[in-house]
């Protein structure tokens, strides 16, 4: 009988953000604050009427999310504990060094709203933990990072085991965080729902 092994294996971490939360994350709390900082940040406004993003996003304008609000705060420690626990699942050897939050932000998505397919250089690990997600919004699609790689290759059939497919789609639930190496491309769809999508997007780098 043939062997067949799999190699070079991307991992996908989720779990509930408050699993490992010391002080757990209020969502409906942080719901309204994102709701908040997206109504007063007029910088940030601006810079996405000014490149085309619809909806809203922190990414360019706000670099201190933790230290304006107690809840980011309490989110980033948080995440500290998830970040800690998917690396030791990748099984990184990171010596006398550790990875931080180099940068959290908002995501506003309306009806209509994408991301388009993209990467996270110059970090490690990369994420997002989901606010709102009202029924029919778009999943996060991953794409295999061997695709550029496959050129003739024949796509696989619908019913081929997820590990094998070109593009995954992942619904996360509010309350939810999910992990993955920042090389990892992916992009979020067309938001099909008449309600706003929001999340907390962030990357760790190291220290």
């Amino acid at each position: 009988m043939p062997e067949i092994t799999s190699l070079f294996v991307t991992r996908l971490y989720r779990a509930g953000l408050n699993d490992l939360a010391k002080k757990k994350v209020d969502y409906a709390e942080l719901r309204q604050t994102c709701e908040t900082i997206a109504e007063d940040d007029e910088a940030g406004q601006e810079w996405c009427e000014a490149n085309g993003y619809p909806g809203y996003t922190s990414y360019a304008s706000l670099n201190d999310l933790p230290w304006r609000m107690p809840i980011f705060a309490d989110l980033e420690k948080a995440l500290d504990k998830h970040v800690a626990a998917f690396c030791t699942d990748l099984g990184f050897d990171l010596g006398d060094r550790k990875l931080k939050c180099n940068s959290l932000w908002i995501n506003i998505l309306p009806e209509g709203g994408t991301h388009a397919s993209h990467i996270h250089p110059h970090s490690v690990i990369s994420g997002t933990t989901y606010v709102a997600m009202p029924e029919g919004t778009s999943a996060l699609k991953l794409e295999d990072p061997r695709l550029p790689m496959m050129m003739l290759a024949p796509v696989p059939l619908k019913t081929a085991p997820q590990e094998l497919q070109r593009f995954v789609y992942v619904k996360p639930a509010v309350g939810e965080v999910l992990l993955w190496e920042s090389w990892l491309r992916h992009e979020v769809p067309m938001n099909m729902a008449e309600e706003e999508r929001i999340s907390v997007s962030f990357n760790y780098g190291w220290a």
